[in-house]
Order: structure tokens, then C-alpha cells, then sequence
């Protein structure tokens, strides 16, 4: 059975998703929880479920690639299979992904490429979608590379933008549908079903 690392920078509701779809299907271990700080909800989560959660605080480390090194020093010790960021918010050296190429998978709160990369992120991505007056948003699991949100896509899910909504609103609706498919995308990796050839990725 594979074992997955989950990164995390917030509640964990992404995260809550990939536990409770795993308890029904018992599809990977997940191995860690790595938190960006003390006090965040994904570590009560994982306290609650018996996942070992570690924090990885910028202010403890010089700069960047240290942080990452001994990050990536834990994940090698643990024999971690893939990388599961799920609201993780530190920009993540070209070291560390080529050291875990097409290992490391993202949740995108738009349908990549439209509202992505640099500055998109949380709440600004569906301000924006909202100011620019599109009728479609949604979700997408993409594999990580070294341009922000721009690994090849694995799985998207489309989401329609009523009028009326809010950021917030939309954000709830999104929400939704991304505790959906960010399991069944951890599912299928882990159970081999992920094939990957430069930048298109077939799910068996």
C-alpha cells in the first residue's frame, strides 16, 4: 500500500476529505500530516485520527531550501510515495519537486489555467472569477512543477457561477466539489491507475 504525506496551512478540509474516503476504501496509509504552523486545524485532525503531524515554520529555518531539505529528509525516512498538498500555502523550491518529480499533486480552487499561479489563491481566486464575469469555475488536481499551478492536469471538476454569488458563496460551492475529487485522485495514484506522458495524464 502506498504511503502519502498531506501538506497543509489551514482548517484541513481537504484533508478531512482524503482521511474519511480512505477509511471507507482503505486505497493508501496516510503517513503524515506536514503543517506550516502551530495551531492550525489540519493538526487537531490529524491528532484526532491518529496521524503523525509535524510543523515545518519558516521562522525555524535560515531560509527555503533548508526548510525543504529537512523536509525532504523526514519524507525519505518515512519512505512517503507521494506528496498531497492540500491548502498549502509556502512557495515550494525547484529542489525539493525535482527531488519528488511527479510525485507531489495539488487542489486548485479554478479550472486550470484560468485563475492560477502566482497571487491566486483562497478567496482571490473566486474574487476574481467573480470580477471577471466568467459562468464557469470548478476545481483541478494537477501534478506540481516547477511553475506555480502548472503541472499537468490529472482531474477537473466544473462548477457553475450563479448570479447573485459572493466569493464566499462560491468558494462553499467549489469546496464541495473538491472533497470529491481530490480522493478519488489520491485514490487512483496510489492504485497505479495514474499514467502520465508530458503533459497529458490518463486516468484507467
Amino acid at each position: 500500500m502506498k504511503k502519502i504525506a498531506v501538506f497543509a496551512s489551514g482548517g484541513g478540509t481537504d484533508f478531512q476529505s482524503v482521511i474519511d474516503a480512505n477509511k471507507k476504501e482503505h486505497f493508501c496509509e496516510i503517513a503524515l500530516l506536514v503543517a506550516s504552523k502551530e495551531g492550525i486545524g489540519a493538526i487537531d485532525r490529524a491528532k484526532i485520527n491518529g496521524i503523525d503531524a509535524r510543523v515545518f515554520d519558516k521562522k525555524d529555518y535560515p531560509d527555503a531550501e533548508k526548510l525543504y531539505g529537512a523536509l525532504s529528509a523526514v519524507l525519505k525516512e518515512l519512505k512517503i510515495d507521494y506528496i498531497v498538498l492540500a491548502g498549502w500555502l509556502k512557495i515550494i523550491p525547484e529542489s525539493f519537486i525535482k527531488a519528488f518529480r511527479d510525485r507531489i499533486i495539488n487542489i486548485h480552487p479554478s479550472l486550470i489555467p484560468a485563475f492560477c499561479g502566482a497571487g491566486y489563491y483562497g478567496l482571490k481566486v473566486h474574487e476574481a472569477v467573480i470580477d471577471c464575469g466568467v459562468k464557469i469555475s470548478g476545481c483541478t488536481v494537477h501534478f506540481v512543477d516547477e511553475v506555480p499551478d502548472g503541472g499537468a492536469i490529472i482531474a477537473q471538476t466544473a462548477v457553475k457561477v450563479e448570479d447573485g454569488d459572493t466569493p464566499e458563496i462560491l468558494q462553499k460551492r467549489i469546496l464541495r466539489e473538491e472533497h470529491k475529487l481530490l480522493p478519488f485522485c489520491v485514490k487512483k495514484l496510489c492504485e497505479g491507475k495514474v499514467e502520465k506522458q508530458g503533459r497529458k495524464v490518463t486516468i484507467k
